[in-house]
């Protein structure tokens, strides 16, 4: 391969990520400059979480064929990938050695990515509403999952109260299921899919989106960085490199290739989710810990995911962008 060719590969991972990311560094400057308070951010925030992201979703399951999921192995791999992660980080940590209070919170960081959000508009950014109908179906999975794994990871380490069926109830109760599941049944119910909703999910993905990540970015804080320790970079690497590499070898092996790869390492290679340290502070444990590493994956992965995609460019495994 030319070096041309090579360069423009990389250009079109920047186009997938930069897009995404910039939007987030928008939101730290607004924040920093007084234009989005923290009250008005909250608001927003929710606005998008309850209504724009919950339509937008049910409009992308709402146009997938439901018929050869059975076939749809980048399900499966997404799965056993996460489960896959959290084994081998809890055995990383207990070589390492880490307090037991400290390890759940590292597990939890390396397997749960953003995927509901940060995932999406990345899936957006690279296949356009494709990308939005194939995350889909590993949203919901995985957030179920991602959830309860949580649960039992905090628990076993925080001696948390929380119980699977009340962790089981928010999910039922999240916006964001709801929409997914709800187009799913539209989908399989055998009644015509209005024509207008693929116009809709699109508007609605190029404004929600941007939005979203903007709030993102306006809730994040850096002053609590400078006591980032060698765990909190640990965790960093294996949310943004070993947990993406895991994943994506897994979803090789097992046959999946194109956009359903590009799509399950888009959205495995995301950085650490925000609910991450609401539910580690819930069970009283290290906030600061949980939310250094949420800030430093969230900068970091704006390299590791542009180069990551780029690679799999390289060896033409992504599919066709949008």
């Amino acid at each position: 391969m030319s070096l041309t060719d090579a360069s423009a590969l990389f250009y079109a991972a920047l186009a997938v990520s930069l897009p995404t990311f910039a939007w987030v560094v928008l939101g730290v400057l607004l924040k920093w400059s007084g234009l989005l308070p923290q009250s008005l951010n909250e608001k927003l925030s929710r606005f998008a979480f309850m209504f724009g992201l919950p339509v937008m979703l049910f409009a992308g399951a709402a146009q997938v064929d439901y018929s050869g999921l059975g076939s749809a192995l980048y399900l499966l791999a997404g799965v056993l990938a996460t489960l896959l992660t959290v084994v081998l980080s809890a055995l990383y940590s207990r070589w390492r050695r880490h307090p037991l209070a400290l390890s759940g919170i590292f597990v939890q960081s390396a397997f749960r990515s953003n995927l509901a959000i940060v995932g999406v508009a990345l899936t957006f950014s690279a296949y356009g509403d494709r990308g939005t109908e194939l995350a889909a179906m590993p949203i919901a999975l995985m957030t179920v999952l991602y959830n309860i794994l949580a649960v039992l990871v905090l628990n076993t380490t925080l001696g948390s109260s929380t119980t699977i069926r009340s962790v089981l109830a928010g999910i039922v109760r999240n916006p964001l299921i709801i929409g997914i599941s709800a187009g799913v049944c539209l989908s399989v119910s055998g009644l015509p899919v209005p024509s207008v909703l693929r116009p809709v999910g699109s508007g609605l993905s190029t404004f929600f989106l941007p939005l979203v990540l903007v709030c993102i970015g306006a809730s994040m804080n850096f002053s609590r960085l400078y006591k980032a320790e060698a765990l909190t970079w640990e965790a960093t690497l294996w949310r943004l490199c070993i947990a993406p590499l895991l994943g994506v070898l897994l979803a090789w092996s097992m046959g999946v290739r194109d956009e359903q790869l590009g799509v399950m390492f888009l959205l495995l290679a995301t950085p650490v989710a925000a609910s991450s340290h609401v539910m580690v502070v819930a069970a009283r444990g290290d906030g600061t810990l949980a939310a250094n590493i949420v800030v430093l994956t969230t900068i970091l992965s704006m390299v590791t995911i542009t180069c990551g995609f780029f690679l799999l460019s390289l060896f033409s495994l992504t599919g066709t962008l949008r």
